[in-house]
């Protein structure tokens, strides 16, 4: 690998029941980057990401980095329509979860200074006070902001978002934009969209995938 790069994939294709989601993607990923994964519904964004994650069996290579080779080291938040509301979690206990080990999930089993952390990210997303309220009583905005608590408590190396802004009101969007733009300052980031138009200014690099990498159109 090439310095400063953190993964690097190659030849990828992932097949579900006979049918070719992504064919002969290749891609790298450098340290301080901030890449915009786009493309059609159906295109293989989300598998993609779910490829990286080591969610999803495929074909081809993807090498890590060392400093990303402990997937501890990517935070992942996924879609909102794919996280159960109905799970019985506060802000607090869900913000916790991100971080690994063999600890579990219970609240108790934590340490205060893993407390004291959930804290700190509660402020910087503009949650703390909802660190007690069960996640199905929050609003969509609220919602993300704690998922991605999740994602980056454990300090990670890469934030991996997977359409963050759907489902979410155009006000809190534009302040996930910003507040993404601060954590790229110290995180590599790569945001799954569907709005090229709206990540072009955000992103270093945007990528249309579908299927393959496909030419991004010019705005």
């Amino acid at each position: 690998m090439e310095q400063n790069e953190l993964i690097r994939i190659e030849n990828l294709s992932v097949t579900y029941d006979g049918k070719t989601a992504l064919e002969w993607v290749n891609l790298s990923l450098s340290e301080g980057e901030f890449v915009a994964i786009v493309g059609p519904n159906g295109g293989g964004k989300s598998t993609l990401v779910k490829a990286i994650l080591g969610l999803v069996p495929y074909c081809g290579r993807i090498e890590f980095a060392p400093e990303v080779a402990d997937r501890a080291a990517i935070g992942y938040m996924p879609q909102m329509n794919n996280f159960d509301r109905a799970f019985p979690i506060s802000v607090g206990e869900l913000i916790l979860s991100g971080l690994q080990g063999d600890k579990g999930h219970a609240w108790g089993r934590y340490s205060a200074e893993d407390k004291a952390k959930v804290a700190e990210v509660a402020r910087l997303l503009g949650i703390y006070t909802l660190i007690d309220k069960a996640i199905g009583e929050l609003s969509g905005g609220e919602l993300q902001r704690a998922l991605l608590g999740r994602a980056i408590i454990s300090e990670p190396k890469v934030l991996v978002l997977d359409e963050p802004a759907n489902f979410i009101d155009p006000k809190f969007e534009g302040e996930l934009y910003e507040l993404l733009t601060e954590l790229n300052k110290r995180i590599t980031i790569v945001m799954v969209s569907h709005d090229e138009a709206a990540v072009r200014s955000l992103a270093h690099r945007v990528v249309c995938i579908n299927r393959t990498i496909q030419p991004s159109p010019a705005y």
